[in-house]
């Protein structure tokens, strides 16, 4: 099982972007990740990319709908040269009110729209790779333009991976149909995959003549690691908070029901309609945040994540931001866990 690091985005962070790179190789990781909620979340990754040898960078997750797929094909190759094949290219859907309402893009049978867009993107990086002509038609993309002035041209590592983010079944599925790997929201539980995950990425990959041994998982864990009572008491605190405005969410709640716990979600969501946000997390009861979250001494996360996850999941990383200087021996023993 893989070692992962998630960029933080708070402040001036593009900054030392360089220097949080370097440290995450240096102590072991194995990837990067960055996210796309307050900022881009490709210009970190090339920053990344000059600054590194080994490490891998992707997206976790780039929103696929806000940008046309020409778009996307062109900053993932160039990401992907950058960094001589480290790139992965996470996708997402993102909802409906965020395409719409924040992106001002189109929204409609996100499944299908992002199985072309994954089609779409393989066929102009085939274009770009074989010089040859470019012929994508579908519902949603059509791609038959590029001329020699916009075409980049071939480089040496033209397999760019392509993971997809995605809480219920249908997109597991599509990730066993057709891609590298499948990003398990952070939000979740080994029942879940197991029970949920699993076996709709195998009734993708079947469906496409795959193994879906093919397809990665990964993921962040939330992780509950106090020195003190009173650190730990506030990291659960913190957590089940966390856990709480996940489970209010409807397109989460596929989580929950792994569990049986669907009517603790109907409840928190109509909290969250309601805006009483400070009465969600005593919903939250211990059995279901110890579902969700991992606890255990600081030096003794990584063995627990092994037991937890291993065979499971292919890639972890903590749900927090890593920063240089901050912990790097408890990073160290959990990458050397985790190996």
């Amino acid at each position: 099982m893989k070692l992962d690091a998630s960029l933080g985005t708070e402040g001036t962070y593009l900054r030392s972007v360089g220097e949080t790179a370097q440290a995450a190789e240096s102590l072991g990781f194995a990837g990067l990740w960055t996210s796309e909620t307050k900022h881009d979340a490709f210009l970190p990754l090339a920053i990344a990319a000059n600054e590194t040898e080994r490490i891998e960078l992707g997206t976790s997750i780039a929103v696929a709908f806000s940008r046309s797929p020409m778009e996307m094909a062109q900053t993932a190759w160039d990401l992907q040269d950058l960094s001589g094949g480290r790139f992965i290219l996470g996708l997402g859907t993102q909802v409906k009110a965020h395409v719409r309402r924040r992106f001002s893009m189109p929204w409609d049978r996100p499944v299908a729209r992002l199985r072309e867009y994954v089609g779409a993107l393989r066929a102009i990086w085939r274009s770009f790779q074989a010089d040859e002509p470019l012929n994508f038609e579908g519902d949603f993309y059509s791609h038959t333009l590029i001329t020699p002035f916009f075409n980049p041209g071939p480089i040496e590592h033209p397999e760019v991976p392509i993971y997809i983010a995605g809480v219920n079944t249908s997109l597991a599925r599509l990730a066993g149909e057709l891609c590298d790997g499948f990003h398990v929201h952070p939000f979740h539980s080994p029942e879940y995959v197991r029970k949920t995950v699993e076996p709709a990425i195998a009734e993708g990959a079947r469906r496409a003549g795959r193994d879906p041994e093919e397809v990665e998982l990964a993921t962040a864990a939330f992780v509950i690691a106090g020195r003190s009572d009173a650190e730990i008491e506030e990291q659960r605190e913190k957590m089940r908070a966390q856990v709480s405005f996940y489970a209010s969410t409807p397109t989460y709640r596929t989580v929950l029901e792994a569990h049986g716990w669907q009517e603790v979600g109907e409840q928190l969501g109509k909290l969250a309609r309601d805006k009483r946000w400070d009465e969600m997390p005593s919903l939250v009861t211990d059995e279901m945040l110890d579902a969700f979250a991992v606890q255990a001494a600081p030096e003794e996360v990584g063995d627990v994540l092994n037991e937890r996850y291993q065979g499971l999941i292919d890639r972890i990383a903590l749900y927090e931001a890593f920063v240089p200087g901050e912990r790097d021996e408890f990073w160290r023993k959990v990458a050397r866990s985790t190996r």
